[in-house]
């Protein structure tokens, strides 16, 4: 698999930026197109105004361009069969089926199979569509307690309660008041678990996976990971996860999640995100996402040294085994700068400035999440607005070298946590 190719990027957020400048770095990438795009990837590649959700659009764009290979980046169009809209034309997709990426579209559907497979898990957990019934319930529950949306709520559809009064609250705004629509119709509430969370990616062929380096992101919108859970408000790879616990990861979720998909026909290939919590019994599964994560891809593409295009197409058509990735011995991290209000009603429309200050390059850059251009000017346009990155001999140097960029970069209303890696800096 060495002839060059035409590559269709999906999606138009953090993480897509970060893959466009890795898709765009390989020498076998011939031409790739973005589709929809931002500003930030509208600097590496030419962007096509075709929605992330447009199915139909998208499948048109990848044919019309005889497209070699497509990435999707975000869960949506993955769960609404992107990727089998595509296979029906004969092009190779970069992530799972809508069957399999059920993973992530539903968190019942990961519930359930992890029960059915023996995989690791919060239990006992319920699953109700009721809210008197969810309410009954949780008046039994030890506390903490967690709520979880079933569907698909763009990172915040889970709650950590503190207690019941907390926790009912949560199921009554998912279940009655409708916060996330359909995705919140059915709820699951189990206990919260204790210890370390950390984040997991593997790359599947259906049968075989290759793990990633680690990495820890920040849900929490402030300090000390206080505040409400957000989608990410920045992320380090190295985490703070040994090969041991990959390898365990490994032999007790991923290879038996991969196998029993299989043996039900729903083989899963792309990326497997694991969210995970390395508890006193050992690792558990939080949640499953069939995609990259969002910013923990902002800090491992940039460290991976082997061909990004490659691996995703072998994972398409071939099989992983005896693939041996290569990285940069660099630590990276990433801090996100969030808009105004973020993150139940973020503020649209305010000025960036000092993004020209920077000097970016191989070891210092910018992912536009969610930012727009209005007369020349760059303004606000989502919640999470950009990340700012770098690479350092450690995380410490990483860091070190991302807060001083990101602190030049101003908009009203800018939010952004300072203690992204500072644990594991002071610990180094």
């Amino acid at each position: 698999m060495s002839r060059a190719l035409d590559i269709l990027l999906v999606g138009g957020g953090g993480r897509e930026n970060a893959l466009a400048r890795a898709l765009a770095r390989s020498p076998r990438t011939r031409t790739l197109i973005a589709a929809p795009g931002n500003p930030g990837i509208a600097e590496i590649c030419t962007c096509r105004p075709v929605a992330a959700s447009d199915v139909a659009g998208l499948t048109r764009l990848a044919s019309g361009l005889s497209a070699d290979l497509v990435v999707v980046g975000p869960e949506q169009p993955l769960v609404q069969g992107l990727s089998d809209s595509l296979h029906a034309y004969g092009i190779p997709a970069a992530g799972p089926t809508g069957s399999a990426a059920l993973l992530e579209g539903s968190k019942v559907f990961a519930k359930e199979t992890m029960t059915r497979l023996g995989i690791p898990q919060a239990e006992p957990y319920e699953v109700f569509d009721d809210f008197d019934d969810a309410e009954a319930y949780i008046e039994t529950c030890d506390e903490p307690v967690v709520v979880k949306a079933d569907g698909l709520a763009a990172g915040k559809g889970v709650v950590v309660a503190s207690d019941h009064e907390e926790a009912i609250v949560a199921a009554r705004e998912m279940l009655v008041q409708r916060r996330f629509g359909d995705a919140g119709r059915r709820i699951i509430v189990e206990p919260c678990l204790e210890g370390e969370e950390i984040s997991l990616l593997f790359v599947c062929d259906g049968r075989i996976a290759v793990p990633l380096v680690s990495a820890r992101d920040y849900k929490r919108l402030e300090d000390d990971d206080h505040g409400p859970n957000t989608g990410g408000m920045g992320a380090h790879s190295p985490g703070s996860v040994t090969d041991a616990l990959v390898d365990r990861v490994r032999e007790t979720v991923v290879a038996p999640l991969l196998a029993g998909m299989a043996e039900e026909r729903t083989p899963y290939k792309g990326i497997l995100y694991c969210g995970l919590m390395q508890t006193a019994e050992g690792p558990k599964v939080l949640e499953f996402n069939c995609r990259f994560g969002d910013p923990e891809a902002q800090v491992i593409l940039p460290r991976l040294s082997s061909c990004l295009p490659t691996l995703l197409e072998t994972a398409a058509l071939d099989s992983l085994a005896g693939v041996e990735l290569e990285w940069d011995a660099r630590a990276a991290l990433c801090v996100v700068l969030a808009a105004a209000g973020y993150p139940t009603k973020p503020r649209s429309g305010d000025r960036i400035e000092g993004l020209d200050a920077l000097e970016l390059g191989d070891d210092l850059f910018v992912d536009h999440a969610g930012t727009r251009l209005q007369d020349d000017e760059l303004l606000t346009a989502g919640g999470r607005v950009l990340s700012v990155g770098a690479l350092g001999d450690g995380v410490a140097a990483a860091r070190e070298k991302a807060y001083a960029a990101a602190s030049k970069v101003r908009f009203d209303g800018r939010q952004m946590r300072s203690d992204i890696g500072a644990a594991l800096a002071e610990s180094a």
